[in-house]
């Protein structure tokens, strides 16, 4: 078996490890869901999954984007509730 110059043993790896932050995710979600249905739960979920995912995110793992809208949605539901409950209530 023939082994080329500068062959160290190691395979390269083509990806870089990235942590994963589900969470971002999960938060983006529930913010776009929640501008149509269900603004009470999924606004603070979607705050709560926001923040957390931003915290993983400045510790490295990715999407710190999608943390933020997670975030901007969640409150943006908490809005659209309290318009629904003034609205209902004239």
């Amino acid at each position: 078996m023939t082994h080329s110059a500068g062959y160290t043993g190691q395979q390269g790896n083509a990806q870089q490890n990235h942590v994963g932050n589900g969470l971002a995710i999960a938060g983006l979600v529930c913010g776009l869901v929640g501008l149509l249905f269900f603004p009470i739960v999924l606004g603070p979920l979607a705050i709560i999954f926001g923040g957390i995912g931003l915290s993983r995110a400045n510790r490295g793992a990715g999407h710190k984007g999608m943390s933020i809208a997670a975030i901007v949605l969640g409150i943006a539901d908490l809005v659209v509730m309290v318009v629904y409950a003034v609205a209902l209530s004239s």
